[in-house]
């Protein structure tokens, strides 16, 4: 198994573009399973498997529970059962493209506040921009769900404070603190998913096999993925480069759910892009320029 302590910063956002496909593709997914099963059901087992697998993985029995700095798992937990029961009843409202462009506006916040040179902000809203464009304006008869829209930003806040909280020193490796956040979060989101409708059908064969498929491409594999990330970027740059997360999502509903786009979201996704590749060449000039000074 590579040893992900080591992931150079010049791979990271190609580590964090597969973390995002896996995640928005999933999302697809989510929403053919919602039709079997409760909401809050395929929400908690997602997390479950998703811990079980992780747990297996990066062999979680080695860890020494004496360093856990306990209060930064739970909120980093926390914030990952929000994010992830918000965004799924979110998404049973919203197209997906279109929630998850609500839900980046938390990601987006982070970027803003951590914004200090002046093309940082020539970035952030070019990513405004191009979130402004997926919405469908010009067509007034697919209205958006008010309650949809306020999932949707919940979901947003949740993300803001697992980003923050991911950065946050753990007492473990990052790949652990993943592993340990989501069972946390499963342990938030199981008890309400038991009272509102869980069964024992979603541990026969055929199911469990749909739920691990589902722990792998929206849990254990984009959000180890994006622990990695994390370690490896700035605030900065992981908020804005996130904001191709919209424009993946907005394909993924087309491939897989039919979601129709319109010109102004093709052209959304230019722009995203270009904020994307924009903000990680001026940032990497920036750290380039620092390094030299020191050597200086």
């Amino acid at each position: 198994m590579p040893n992900f302590k080591i992931v150079p910063a010049v791979q990271a956002p190609l580590i964090l573009l597969i973390a995002m496909i896996s995640m928005q593709s999933s999302g697809s997914f989510a929403k053919y399973l919602f039709g079997q099963f409760p909401i809050l059901t395929v929400s908690a087992m997602r997390l479950l498997l998703g811990s079980l697998i992780l747990a297996l993985i990066f062999k979680i029995w080695q860890i020494n529970f004496r360093q856990v700095k306990w209060l930064s798992i739970i909120g980093y937990g926390f914030a990952l059962a929000g994010m992830n029961m918000l965004f799924y009843l979110s998404i049973d409202r919203l197209p997906l493209g279109i929630a998850v462009s609500f839900e980046f506006i938390g990601p987006l916040s982070v970027a803003l506040y951590h914004a200090r040179q002046k093309f940082d902000f020539i970035w952030v809203g070019l990513a405004i921009l191009g979130l402004i464009l997926l919405f469908p304006f010009d067509q007034a008869t697919q209205s958006l769900d008010p309650i949809g829209i306020l999932l949707a930003l919940g979901a947003g806040a949740c993300w803001a404070l697992y980003i923050v909280a991911g950065q946050k020193p753990s007492g473990v490796s990052g790949n652990h603190t993943v592993c340990l956040g989501m069972f946390v979060g499963m342990l938030c989101l199981m008890p309400i998913a038991l009272l509102t409708g869980m069964s024992s059908m979603v541990f026969e064969p055929q199911n469990l096999i749909m739920f691990a498929t589902l722990a792998v491409l929206a849990s254990a594999l984009p959000f180890t993925l994006e622990m990695i990330a994390l370690r490896n970027l700035s605030a900065l740059s992981f908020g804005t480069l996130m904001s191709v997360e919209p424009a993946i999502a907005a394909l993924s509903g087309f491939i897989f759910l039919g979601e129709q786009l319109l010109w102004t979201q093709w052209l959304a996704l230019a722009v995203i892009i270009t904020a994307s590749i924009g903000c990680t060449y001026t940032t990497q000039q920036a750290k380039n320029k620092t390094e030299d000074k020191t050597r200086g």
